[in-house]
Parts: C-alpha cells; sequence; structure tokens
C-alpha cells in the first residue's frame, strides 16, 4: 500500500464515514475507494465549518475528518480551525504537503509553525513508519479530555511512499477515558452548595460533550437551583424547565442578570468561565467555583473558591450522590424560587411581546423568530445563527429543549461560519429540520454553499434577516458611509439560491411568513435545500441581560 490508502484505512477503521475537503489531495480518492465519503465544498474555510457542525452534533463521538490540499488549501482552512479551537471542536484536519525538504525555503508555508497556536495538537508525520503511531495519538487527542482541532501535515514522500502493510490487521483505535472529581473537592463543593442562599448553576459546553444534560437537571432539581447556560452550552438545560434562566450570550433574557447579582455561589459545570463580550459576566463579589475538564481554566478569568477537575457528568453524579448522604435543609431563599422565576419570565414576556407580535413592515426580526419558533417543533429541529445580529437576537428567544437542538457559537465570530456547520448538523442528523440564521452580510461571506448543499443534497434551511444594513458597523464610520455609500448592501438572495438549485423565496409581509416556513421544509423533506430571504428593518432593541 501507499501511504495514503494506509492513512485512508486508519480513518475508516476509526469510524469515519464522510471526508470534508476541497480538492486537491491525494486522501479523497483513496478515502473513496474505502467507502468514505467526500464532501467537496466551495472554499477548504467552508469544509471545516462543516465538519465542526458535524462534531457538534455528534459530540464528538463520531470522527469530522477534513482533507486540503498543501498551500493555499490549508492557508484558505485557517480562520475556521481558530473558530474550531475557540469553540473546542474536535476536528481532525489532514494537510497535503510538498516535499519537507523544502521546509525552511520560503515561500515554503510551515503547517505546523503557524497552526500550533490554534489547535490542541499539531505534527508532521516524519517518515511512513509512523502513520499509525501518530494518527492513533491524533484520535486520542480528539476523544479525550477538552476537546480541540488536531492538524496533521502529510509530507509528499509519505503519501507515495510504496510497500506498507495494510494496517487493518494491525492497528488499534486510540483509547478514551474519562476522569472524576477529586472526592475531598467534592465534598467542599457540597458543603458550600448546601449552605449557600441562593446559588446560580452555570453551565458550559462541557455538559454536551459529557453528554451529562439528565445529570445537571438531576442535580438542579435536587439542590433546587435556576440554570443558565452559556451561548455554546445552550441546549445542556431544558429551556422549558422552571429553573432555566436561559442563555447567556452577548444577549440574554434579565433572568440571567437578576438571578446571578442576587446569587451568593455561582458553580460553573463544564464551563471554562472565560471573559469575554459573548458571555455573561459574573458579578463582583460572588463565591466561584468551577468543574472543568482542563486545568488551564481553573481559576483563569475569575477567583474560584473551589475546583473539580473533570468530566461533567461524573463531576454531577458525584456532587448529586454525596448531597443525597447529607440532611441539609434548603435555605428560605430558594422556597418559592420557581415561582419568582415563572412571575419574571412572565413579565419579560409581556414586554418583549409587542416585538414578537410586530406587524410592521419592512418587518421586525423579532417577528420572523416567533414565527419560526411557531412553524418549526424544537424538539425536532436543529437550529444554528451566524454570528452579529441574528445570533444576538435569536438566542435568546428560541427554545432549546434537548441537547443539540441549538447549535450556539463563538467566543471567535467568524461571519458566514453557520452555513456550514448547519450542512455538517444536517450530515450528522438528517432527520431532524437543520435550520441556519444569517445577516445579509454573513450570506456575503458564505453565499456559495448554498451551491454546496443543492449538489451534496444536504437539505437545510438558510433564513436569511435582510435589513441591508452591515450589522451597525457604518455607525463608526460616518464620514466614510456619508461619503461613499459604506453601508447599503444589494442583493436579491432568493433569486441567488434559485440560480444554485436551491428553492428560495423572498418574504416582504410577516403575515406571508407561516406558509413559506411550510414551503421550505416541504421542500426539504423533497432532498431540496430552501432559503428564506426575510425583508427586515434595522432593529437597535437587544435582549441585554
Amino acid at each position: 500500500m501507499d501511504g495514503i490508502d494506509v492513512i485512508a484505512s486508519i480513518l475508516r477503521a476509526e469510524g469515519t464515514e464522510h471526508l470534508f475537503c476541497f480538492p486537491d489531495n491525494m486522501l479523497i480518492e483513496a478515502a473513496a475507494r474505502l467507502g468514505i465519503r467526500p464532501l467537496v465544498a466551495r472554499s477548504e474555510r467552508a469544509a471545516v465549518s462543516m465538519a465542526d457542525g458535524f462534531a457538534r452534533s455528534t459530540d464528538g463521538r463520531r470522527p469530522a475528518v477534513v482533507a486540503v490540499q498543501y498551500g493555499p488549501g490549508i492557508e484558505n482552512s485557517f480562520g475556521a480551525v481558530a473558530q474550531a479551537y475557540s469553540d473546542s471542536s474536535p476536528v481532525l484536519i489532514l494537510s497535503g504537503h510538498i516535499s519537507a525538504a523544502r521546509l525552511g525555503q520560503p515561500p515554503t508555508f510551515d503547517v505546523v509553525a503557524n497552526f500550533r497556536e490554534i489547535t490542541k495538537w499539531t505534527v508532521r508525520i516524519t517518515s511512513p513508519e509512523r502513520i499509525e503511531e501518530l494518527l492513533r495519538r491524533a484520535f486520542v487527542y480528539l476523544r479525550t479530555g477538552r476537546p480541540g482541532p488536531v492538524v496533521i501535515d502529510v509530507p509528499m514522500e509519505v503519501a507515495v511512499a510504496t510497500g506498507l502493510a495494510d494496517p487493518v490487521q494491525t492497528y488499534i483505535s486510540g483509547v478514551t477515558t474519562r476522569s472524576g472529581p477529586d472526592p475531598d473537592s467534592v465534598g467542599d463543593v457540597v458543603r458550600t452548595l448546601s449552605a449557600a442562599r441562593l446559588p446560580v448553576i452555570h453551565a458550559g459546553q462541557g455538559v454536551l460533550y459529557a453528554q451529562a444534560s439528565r445529570e445537571l437537571v438531576d442535580f438542579a432539581e435536587l439542590i433546587n437551583a435556576p440554570v443558565m447556560t452559556t451561548l455554546p452550552g445552550k441546549s445542556a438545560f431544558p429551556e422549558d424547565h422552571p429553573l432555566s434562566l436561559g442563555a447567556g450570550g452577548k444577549t440574554g433574557l434579565r433572568l440571567i442578570s437578576h438571578y446571578l447579582e442576587r446569587s451568593d455561589v455561582i458553580f460553573g459545570i463544564g464551563s471554562s468561565l472565560t471573559k469575554t463580550v459573548f458571555a455573561a459576566p459574573l458579578p463582583p463579589g460572588k463565591i466561584a467555583i468551577q468543574a472543568t475538564i482542563d486545568e488551564r481554566d481553573l481559576a483563569k478569568d475569575y477567583p474560584i473558591r473551589h475546583a473539580l477537575l473533570g468530566d461533567a457528568k461524573l463531576v454531577l453524579r458525584a456532587l448529586s450522590e454525596q448531597w443525597r448522604t447529607v440532611d441539609r435543609p434548603t435555605p428560605a431563599a430558594r422556597d418559592d424560587l420557581v415561582g419568582e422565576i415563572t412571575a419574571l419570565r412572565a413579565e419579560i414576556d409581556r414586554e418583549w411581546r409587542p416585538h414578537l407580535e410586530s406587524p410592521e413592515v419592512p418587518m421586525s426580526p423579532y417577528r420572523v423568530i416567533a414565527e419560526l419558533i411557531a412553524a418549526l417543533d424544537p424538539r425536532q429541529t436543529v437550529m444554528t445563527h451566524d454570528s452579529g445580529l441574528p445570533r444576538d437576537q435569536l438566542a435568546p428567544f428560541w427554545p432549546a429543549l434537548v441537547p443539540r437542538s441549538y447549535l450556539g457559537w463563538g467566543k471567535s465570530t467568524h461571519l458566514g461560519y453557520g452555513l456550514g456547520v448547519a450542512l455538517g448538523a444536517k450530515i450528522a442528523d438528517p432527520a431532524k429540520t437543520v435550520v441556519n440564521v444569517m445577516g445579509d452580510s454573513a450570506i456575503g461571506m458564505a453565499g456559495m454553499e448554498l451551491e454546496t448543499g443543492a449538489r451534496l443534497g444536504i437539505p437545510i434551511i438558510t433564513v436569511v434577516l435582510n435589513n441591508g444594513g452591515m450589522s451597525f458597523y457604518e455607525r463608526g464610520y460616518p464620514v466614510a458611509t456619508e461619503r461613499y455609500g459604506l453601508k447599503y448592501l444589494h442583493g436579491d438572495y432568493a433569486a441567488l439560491a434559485r440560480a444554485l438549485g436551491v428553492h428560495g423565496e423572498r418574504v416582504t409581509e410577516p403575515d406571508a411568513i407561516p406558509a413559506a416556513v411550510d414551503r421550505a421544509v416541504d421542500a426539504t423533506r423533497a432532498g431540496r435545500p430552501a432559503l428564506l430571504e426575510m425583508m427586515t428593518k434595522e432593529e437597535d432593541t437587544l435582549a441585554n441581560w
């Protein structure tokens, strides 16, 4: 066998079903010969974002593998790999390479040197004999500890090496393991939480990767504490649960700020507790407890009183078991917690109802969101967003009721990234209705990937909120906007969709939304992607927790 055939054989042995790719990489043909389906995107960035969406939707339990060519291919993927790194997505990227003998000779692009800061691990296969070893280690990194992207650089002499044995009989898959928390620390946390007047649980994406949503619900009910999630963690806790406060990304309902301010203890589980504009900040003066799988996150941005290092499922089970062994009365401040949350949620609903029911033309983006909620079953839908206003307007209101029904992303926010995420999510879960909500700026970055969905038969729904603006960025450039027309974007995106083989409609009246959504769903059931271009107004009002 050639070296590239050995790599393909190992990928198949690891359970790889799809190869997200952009030509030209020798692995595409080698994988296809073994029954691994190549999924060719229109750009390397989109190939990585598709693999990212696939990885998120499967909690990293099915290999998400990307192949790109050396030089411009791996260079073009850089932004998407950085996005996957910021969101801890377990994606394997295999880069072709010219001869390793050219390394250090300008303008040769050194993959390892350039990618090591935005990956969990980056390595070059230096000889054919190391293929099995390094791929095994790559899958260990992908499946163990904190998830993250791995890049493998495959020099030409390794890819074309001949006379190698088929590893199908000798390859041993990489081990996976989960670590549990220190029992003494579990006791300290239980004592602190039981003595707290009003603790708040701050749940992150680690709960999803650990498949620990059931354990999180059980623990929240056991200690009678409200639960908020991060944006990437949205859907880790069912948002129709009486103890749910929703998700705190850049925007969120003021349930979150209300209870964070009232709390005396904040318990972060599966969360890095990162300070970022895309996450609700922890108020000063609170006792913070952090449970994470990555020691590098401990006390990174906030001082913490107690730490639990381990898998979120094992941490929550240990806490619940310890809690049940001790007879501790619940503080009075938590006696009518569910009633308080319900009343405040009803008050917030009354405040936002005019926006969600707005009859305005151009349409309010919130009316579009409300109609999507009414027309689609959130339990049978996977929703994602793009960066900017579509994320900020959608995230507080879309009800995430089951794990991975909402793919929230973004400590880094690459415009146009959500379209690839949605395509990957549909491949992972073809029975679900998959929807991506993006703006007119974002579709300008990634719109040609509509053709990828049509060509490959990946029937997702893309909703474009078209307000003709640029996410208010133009407000920072008043002279440039007035003199050179920076502000206004022009395009008939429904017509673009139809030209690319996608069902496309432009919607201008709010009462027309339900029927348009129904037609889009019908198109996807027939195997055709759909795009709904919603002509909306610019909307300054955001749900600021």
